[in-house]
């Protein structure tokens, strides 16, 4: 809660452990991880594995190294990696598959950061030797870029039949994908379980203070257990951290409605005031982009919100990104919509 201070909206990884979660923390069973002798650690993988209807997981730092250890198991140097346009891995992660693994991402323009299994078909390479060969088909739930959309069970389903019919392994980038389950009133099983390896973020939404789950076969999750000490990712008394993620995965997956719920009062408001362009019913989720429609400088509008007490990120020239989380309550909604609504951006 921001108890009348600033209200940050920039991203659900701001929010802080509250004294339930500390607790946690502070009297977690630890050992060496890197052993794998964290019992906290090995209770969360357990857990994790069972939440996503895979056969292992693997605690690690960060959902980029999550993601970046993914690839790296799916995908051979000098091979494409199909994805979405707007996908984090794609975007937000430096180039780490070509760094790390060697890996071309082939970049596909979906449609509200969806793609459809024809596109897919048609970006597949041939089987000829000198054109570099299609590994991997990365996709992304909910979608950061494009909004917090959902991809349903259905169109995940399709692009992942697809996929297979053209011999490509499936990487879900799942960041928030207990949000995306919360929104379809599923267990997040049903999206998760259907694809080789899944990596969700324990530090956004679920309100952890750091840590990623990467999920998949006991085959793989061996190989990344060797791919993360390799990139640094190897973590001695882990359990103090886990301790947070089981504790999240506990007693923070059923409130993320809350989020949801206040993300769309939120877009309702923007909807409303002049300065703004955005459709409320395309907001599924606690992500909330809207576009500046008179002309204003970004930075000047972002300046202007902080003024009045509420932070906002960049979504690029013209559209600004809000996003509700558990240390925004319904109080702090309400005064971040009184802000919206007395901005003047003309």
């Amino acid at each position: 809660m921001s108890d009348g201070g600033m209200i940050d909206l920039r991203s659900d990884t701001v929010t802080r452990p509250g004294p339930e979660m500390r607790e946690a923390m502070a009297r977690a069973e630890v050992g060496d991880d890197v052993y794998a002798e964290d019992p906290t650690v090995c209770r969360l993988e357990e857990e994790t594995a069972r939440l996503t209807g895979h056969e292992a997981s693997l605690f690690v730092p960060t959902g980029t190294m999550g993601n970046q250890i993914a690839i790296n198991l799916h995908a051979r140097p000098g091979c494409d990696v199909l994805l979405e346009e707007g996908t984090h891995v794609y975007r937000y992660e430096l180039g780490a598959m070509s760094a790390w693994s060697g890996a071309l991402p082939r970049v596909l323009v979906g449609r509200a950061g969806r793609l459809t299994p024809e596109q897919i078909a048609e970006a597949v390479a041939p089987d000829v030797y000198y054109m570099a060969p299609s590994a991997l088909l990365v996709l992304e739930n909910t979608h950061n870029h494009a909004g917090g959309i959902v991809m349903t069970v259905e169109q995940q389903t399709a692009l992942i039949r697809c996929a297979r019919e053209h011999g490509l392994r499936v990487h879900l980038d799942g960041a928030r994908v207990f949000n995306a389950a919360v929104a379809l009133g599923i267990p997040a099983e049903r999206l998760t379980a259907i694809v080789d390896t899944v990596m969700f973020c324990l530090s956004k939404g679920l309100g952890a203070p750091v840590g990623s789950m990467l999920c998949g076969s006991a085959e793989l999750i061996r190989e990344a257990r060797v791919v993360r000490k390799r990139m640094g990712g190897g973590m001695r008394q882990a359990g103090v951290v886990a301790a947070a993620g089981l504790h999240a995965l506990l007693h923070n997956v059923e409130r993320l409605a809350d989020d949801h719920a206040r993300a769309l009062r939120l877009a309702h408001a923007l909807a409303e005031h002049r300065g703004f362009e955005i459709e409320p019913s395309s907001v599924q989720t606690n992500i909330v982009i809207v576009t500046i429609v008179d002309g204003e400088r970004t930075d000047t509008v972002l300046s202007r919100l902080r003024e009045g007490g509420v932070i906002a990120d960049t979504m690029g020239p013209g559209r600004i990104r809000f996003v509700t989380h558990l240390d925004v309550d319904d109080h702090d909604l309400e005064r971040a919509i009184g802000v919206v609504r007395s901005l003047d951006t003309a």
